[in-house]
């Protein structure tokens, strides 16, 4: 079974092969339950709690499966959102995958921190182990490809969920495609009720684990 913790978020910050004005945070490279951080400062500065996690199949904690890049998604531990802020703005809206077992929601703010004018929202479905099928080791394995456009200057993002149950990847600036290429197809249902921190690491961070 894949242990799917959510650790810091080390995204390479220019991932994407599209075009030199997208912008990918894919998170590889930042290590198993490492803060994201500053990772991709000064452009991208992500709040103290948001975590990489990388796929048990790959050596790490991560319960999840056919994730968009690679081994790591980004997610949260010990707080139940992600805040990004992005230094310089932007107007050219965002695009994500994102899997959960609850419902969440992202916020778009013109202002540092999440605060200021709200100028966009987004309310996302449980869908994290829906029509699943391919990897089998991990249960959260239906990742949804979800974009917004907003009128006005971004210059951060509330990325909110469940502890330990809502997991993003390929957060995407200048492009409506996650990642630079399509939604990935969804697959037969597999295991529900276990956190994106596998049962190893559960034992190893009991206070960490969402109930």
């Amino acid at each position: 079974m894949k242990k799917f913790a959510l650790a810091a978020a080390v995204a390479t910050a220019i991932a994407a092969p599209a075009s030199a004005s997208v912008v990918v945070l894919d998170f590889e490279g930042v290590g198993n339950y490492n803060p994201v951080g500053n990772y991709y400062a000064p452009d991208y500065i992500f709040s103290d709690t948001t975590l990489a996690l990388v796929d048990a199949d790959d050596g790490g904690d991560g319960n999840f499966a056919n994730e968009p890049s690679s081994n790591t998604i980004m997610f949260f531990l010990d707080s139940n959102d992600s805040i990004l802020d992005v230094t310089n703005g932007f107007t050219t809206g965002f695009s994500f995958f994102y899997s959960s077992s609850t419902a969440a929601s992202v916020t778009v703010y013109d202002g540092a921190g999440g605060t200021g004018n709200v100028l966009a929202t987004l309310q996302l479905d449980a869908q994290g182990f829906d029509n699943c099928s391919g990897d089998p080791t991990g249960a959260f394995c239906n990742w949804t490809a979800v974009g917004v456009n907003f009128a006005g200057t971004a210059y951060s993002i509330d990325f909110g969920g469940t502890a330990n149950q809502t997991g993003f990847d390929d957060i995407t600036f200048g492009s409506a495609t996650p990642g630079g290429v399509p939604e990935p197809a969804t697959w037969a249902m597999l295991i529900t009720g276990f956190g994106l921190v596998g049962f190893a690491a559960r034992r190893r961070r009991v206070s960490h684990v969402a109930a």
